[in-house]
């Protein structure tokens, strides 16, 4: 089994290589071949995430924003409770983000996603993100072509501003087959537990999927930067999904080092 770094280089795109979806296996398991492994390596990540937390949460000068995008069923939530369920809610949150309101409308693409980002000493989780406004919007026209070419390079702008902020950023794609979308928006309809979460709009989007395909494709080739980078996480598995999540936000908060502050208490006090 490798070591999370290792895991963090395997599925990380540096920007230089053309990212080609089609050629990724979402079934794969490279590197985490045996399951019941990979689990007891997810607890392991996951301990070590709760530990890392409170020492950036206690350092207070530094901030961890993780962005989760996938397809409809593609596993966010279920990413986000398996690996920050434990994690201490005083310095943590999670963002969904769903369709603009008229007040978001009437400001730049940028402006309700700002008000989100973490604050130093947090991480904040984005269920979907500003990469909506380069998909969702590129494969459905809801703005000019013109205009949405000149996004990717505001939002690298503006994430380069984040990071030169103290703000480290990891973006994971959940990459899902079409056929596992299939069963898992199946469940919604025959599961009476699962049926709030079903949206037929989802059944809309489906028809689309080679666009969206090409959408997630350009957006993660020039997005790529060394200061945000995106990961590319087989996620038709959901124990692979968790494995190769976890190793990749455990690697990331162990690059920033977090610190508990140091105190100078004076050793004669006693507590009465």
């Amino acid at each position: 089994m490798k070591k999370p770094n290792d895991i963090e280089k395997l599925f990380r795109c540096d920007g230089r290589k053309k990212v080609r979806l089609a050629k990724i296996d979402p079934r794969q398991k490279t590197g985490l071949e045996d399951r019941k492994k990979a689990e007891r390596r997810t607890e392991d990540d996951v301990q070590a995430i709760d530990e890392l937390q409170d020492r950036l949460y206690a350092e207070g000068k530094q901030a961890l924003l993780v962005v989760l995008q996938a397809m409809d069923a593609g596993g966010k939530d279920g990413t986000i409770r398996r690996i920050f369920g434990p994690v201490d809610p005083l310095g943590m949150r999670a963002v969904g983000f769903k369709a603009p309101t008229p007040e978001e409308l009437a400001h730049d693409f940028l402006w309700r996603i700002h008000k989100q980002v973490p604050a130093k000493g947090e991480i904040c989780v984005f269920n979907r993100s500003h990469y909506e406004d380069v998909l969702v919007a590129r494969v459905r026209g809801l703005a000019p072509r013109d205009v949405i070419e000149k996004r990717y390079d505001q939002i690298n702008a503006f994430e380069r501003l984040l990071a030169d902020g103290g703000v480290a950023i990891v973006k994971l794609f959940l990459h899902i087959s079409k056929d596992e979308q299939r069963e898992r928006l199946q469940e919604r309809i025959d599961l009476p537990e699962k049926r709030w979460k079903f949206n037929p709009g989802d059944l809309e989007d489906r028809k689309l999927w080679d666009d969206y395909m090409e959408a997630y494709e350009i957006a993660v080739n020039r997005c790529s930067t060394p200061w945000a980078p995106w990961y590319i996480v087989p996620a038709d598995r959901n124990w692979y999904r968790d494995a190769v999540a976890a190793a990749i936000i455990r690697s990331r908060l162990q690059a920033m080092d977090p610190r508990y502050p140091e105190k100078k208490i004076d050793p004669t006090i006693r507590v009465v």
